[in-house]
């Protein structure tokens, strides 16, 4: 059967110390880009990603951008190794998003990367500003979940997989939400380590700022669909690309519907590029019979390259 890829950009919370550091070491296109992007921030954003310690790369503002540019590095390498394979359809969760523009050249590189440091400071200053939370509501109905946000008043952040949504908003309530779970018919509630409310209506400040900075960014069709995490479809238009990634900053990431959509359009080889193999855990949740393949340093690059 002939393939038809799907890429899966990985977001925050994927980070973890070393992420990259092989992959320089063996391909030049790696260390060249991680170059770049050390230039381009002002910064020694490899050394934080490479050396940690992980308190400093948990920082949005340093993990978001070296997240961003592992993922790309990783598809860079991939390409040397598989040549200029097709690819169908791609998706990136929250800050992945930005990503999976920049893979299908809606953005170039150091755009992409500004504007995800960008992205970055900004909700950080809204997390400082604020007293949010986030936490995981496993084993449930997305109505029951939503029912309790409502009643609770907090807002659903991430549509992860059928059984699997995060909630997020004021701290205080946020944390009665979770000690109310078991009512809704939630089988297990857990409180996320997480700096503040992302995908929520506390990140309101960071929406405003954002959506002022993207009318500057110069932003091309994608050359591949890139599917947008509020509405779970393809976005095309610069203007379309614009609101979609100013609206996932305070909606709802439905990356459930993004795969969904992926797989309407025919995609059944997912490439996860990024560190760790969180979207291919939630992939295989879901659909268990996809083929899917997490490719974040040099073992899994060359065997994804063989597999192609």
């Amino acid at each position: 059967m002939e393939r038809k890829i799907a890429l899966l950009f990985a977001g925050q919370g994927a980070q973890c110390v070393g992420m990259g550091r092989d992959l320089a070491e063996h391909f030049p296109v790696a260390a060249d880009l991680f170059g770049q992007a050390d230039e381009i921030l002002g910064r020694n954003l490899s050394n934080i990603a490479w050396n940690g310690p992980i308190e400093e790369l948990t920082k949005t503002s340093n993990c978001q951008p070296a997240l961003y540019v592992h993922s790309l590095v990783a598809l860079a390498i991939l390409r040397e190794i598989a040549g200029d394979f097709p690819v169908v359809g791609a998706a990136g969760l929250s800050l992945g998003e930005i990503t999976a523009h920049a893979a299908g050249g809606t953005l170039d590189f150091g755009t992409g990367l500004e504007l995800v440091q960008r992205r970055a400071e900004f909700m950080d200053q809204a997390c400082a500003a604020t007293l949010g939370g986030m936490a995981a509501m496993i084993g449930g109905l997305e109505n029951d979940v939503r029912q309790l946000a409502a009643d609770e008043d907090v807002d659903i952040a991430n549509v992860n997989a059928p059984d699997q949504i995060v909630i997020s908003g004021e701290l205080a309530k946020v944390e009665a939400a979770v000690g109310v779970a078991k009512e809704y018919g939630i089988r297990r509630a857990m409180m996320l380590n997480v700096a503040g409310a992302y995908h929520s209506r506390l990140m309101e400040s960071a929406y405003e700022k954002l959506g002022a900075v993207l009318q500057d960014v110069p932003i091309a069709s994608p050359r591949f669909p890139v599917m947008s995490n509020v509405t779970g479809m393809e976005v095309t238009t610069p203007a379309e690309i614009r609101r979609a990634l100013q609206d996932q900053v305070t909606g709802t990431v439905r990356w459930f519907d993004c795969v969904k959509r992926l797989i309407d359009l025919g995609c059944n080889y997912f490439i996860e590029l990024g560190p760790g193999s969180v979207l291919a855990a939630l992939l295989r949740r879901a659909r268990k019979e996809v083929d899917v393949i997490s490719v974040g340093a040099v073992e899994s690059v060359r065997e994804c390259a063989a597999r192609m």
